[in-house]
This record gives structure tokens, sequence and C-alpha cells, in this order.
């Protein structure tokens, strides 16, 4: 029987620990270094599954291979503008978005 260890906590326990309760500043700032984190790595798991070149993908959006890596390693923020030129012309898809308000 595999032992339990006691001090480990959640994800969520340990935001609130380390940054505050969501809608606090230092979480707030968190939460949207999150959101920029996850498009990068969204695009960049996309592209590779196409089977696509920083340098390809670039082309076909008409912008630059160093832009995209900035946006795939967080470097850069893309405008919605940019993410929809790169999903739909890049990848061929269609870019939704989906706002929630509230939990």
């Amino acid at each position: 029987m595999k032992a339990e260890n006691k001090n480990l906590i959640s994800l969520e326990e340990f935001k609130e620990k380390n940054y505050g309760k969501a809608g606090t500043a230092n979480r707030d700032e968190l939460e949207a270094g999150y959101e920029a984190f996850k498009i990068g790595a969204l695009i960049h798991d996309t592209r590779l599954e196409l089977g696509m070149t920083q340098e390809e993908l670039a082309e076909k959006v008409g912008t630059s291979k160093s832009y995209i890596s900035k946006i795939e390693n967080n470097l850069k923020e893309a405008r919605i503008s940019t993410l929809q030129k790169i999903i739909e012309l890049g990848f061929g898809g269609k870019l939704e978005l989906n706002i929630k308000i509230g939990n």
C-alpha cells in the first residue's frame, strides 16, 4: 500500500498560498501569464502536428520566423488579428473565442 504524502496540496491551494485569491493583482498577473503561455504552446503543438517549420508558418501568415518563435515562447503577445491569421491562413482552421463571466 502506498503511503499518503500529507504535504501535498492542490494547484488551487498553491496558487492561493503563493499568489493570493482569484481577483487580486498578483493572482490576475499569474493567470494572464498562463493564458499567454497556453496560446503559444497551442500554436507550437499545432504547427508541429501539421509538420510545419516556424519559417513555413511565418511565410503563410506574412510575418517573420522570429515573430512566430516569440509567440510560441511567450516572449511576445499576439493580437487577436494575428492569431486569426495564424489559425486561418497558417493552419487552415477557424479561430473561435469564448468569453466566460463568473465562475
